[in-house]
């Protein structure tokens, strides 16, 4: 079953004017999606939202989930499932083929602020809060996060006493990081472990957001660490370790909603804030891992799921 859990806070812009060029913190390749299907629930006037998500399944049952949300209350709902990456689906929001998107909150900050140093989840919100374009907005922020995490495997670990990034310096042998082909100019990719921790280290480009294929690569020896994001259940079923990261190279994640603000009426906040509410990390890992395997569930029916465990009223 899933945990509920009380929420974090406020609001904030987004929007519409910004050159677009970073990924999400999740990605994943893929064109536009001209596919939509609608849905509608209940009686009230809620008017209409067409929420999209990015190319990767945690972001299709986010987006399932304040689809489903707003359906329940009285809300007309149309999806557009897997955009691509970041700079298509701020496009996509931008010229108004959708209205609402689950979003990172540190990955979104760095979009628009690639100077910021804040870390902690509070003064991501706060520097976001700044850094956003009008015409725009992100909702309260999540307890949930899924951020970028440098792997390694358990015998690495011992074999050098590797337990944080600092604990790298230690290590006799080239570094080689899986990763998606940005990790090369990220801040908290390569230039960043040479900035802020003072190792050297290349890069193996793994255009898979540390699925399958960076797992592998890691489990294989064909990289010493791998960036793989915090709800992704194969960080437990190998027994990798996650490498402390006392410096904060790598931002907050909290999930939160980014949605066009001529689309944020009383009652879609209040039933998008409901869900933030109530989502938690625990939830994010859960959802993938039945989102994954043999026995897949698609992310509706892991939403609907969900939503029976959590119900919301806006």
């Amino acid at each position: 079953m899933f945990r509920s859990t009380k929420a974090r806070v406020a609001a904030g812009v987004l929007a519409a004017g910004a050159l677009l060029a970073l990924s999400a913190c999740s990605s994943g390749g893929g064109a536009f999606s001209t596919d939509s299907s609608s849905s509608s629930a209940g009686s009230g006037s809620g008017g209409s939202i067409t929420v999209g998500s990015a190319a990767f399944g945690e972001s299709e049952i986010l987006m399932q989930i304040y689809g489903q949300a707003l359906a329940a209350n009285g809300v007309k709902v149309s999806y557009k499932p897997s955009i691509g990456q970041r700079d298509v689906y701020l496009k996509a929001l931008q010229d108004g083929s959708i209205d609402l998107i689950p979003e990172y909150s540190g990955n979104l900050l760095q979009f628009y602020d690639k100077n910021s140093t804040a870390s902690s989840s509070k003064d991501v919100y706060a520097a976001l809060n700044d850094a956003l374009p009008k015409g725009y907005e992100v909702l309260d922020q999540s307890e949930a996060q899924d951020a970028d995490s440098y792997n390694v495997t358990k015998e690495f670990s011992q074999k050098y006493n590797v337990k944080s990034l600092d604990d790298l310096k230690k290590v006799t042998e080239p570094l080689t990081v899986g990763a998606n082909p940005e990790f090369e100019t990220r801040p908290y990719g390569i230039p960043g472990l040479k900035s802020s921790y003072g190792v050297t280290a290349t890069l193996k480009p793994i255009n898979d957001s540390g699925g399958p294929l960076t797992v592998a690569a890691l489990k294989n020896g064909d990289v010493q660490l791998a960036d793989i994001y915090t709800t992704t259940p194969a960080i437990k079923d190998n027994g990798f370790v996650t490498l402390k990261d006392p410096r904060s190279l790598i931002a907050a994640q909290n999930i939160l909603p980014l949605i066009n603000s001529s689309k944020a009426s009383d009652k879609v906040k209040s039933v998008l804030n409901a869900v933030s509410k109530e989502l938690t990390t625990d939830d994010l890992i859960q959802l993938n891992g039945e989102n994954q395997g043999a026995s897949k569930t698609q992310p509706d029916v892991l939403a609907k799921e969900w939503l029976k465990q959590h119900p919301i009223k806006g």
